[in-house]
């Protein structure tokens, strides 16, 4: 059982690494975080009292 719970952290903490790795790499290779900046407006109706 313990070789088991040391093999999942060992495996948790490389996916965490690689994780951060494509992070940083990934816009080299195309791969685009940001959402696209698209303004919006839309009308709101305020009623008073």
């Amino acid at each position: 059982m313990g070789k088991l719970i040391k093999f999942l952290i060992y495996l948790m903490i490389l996916g965490f690494i690689g994780l951060a790795i494509y992070a940083y790499v990934g816009p080299f290779f195309g791969a685009e975080f940001a959402p696209p900046q698209v303004e919006i407006r839309e009308p709101v109706t305020l009623e008073g009292q």
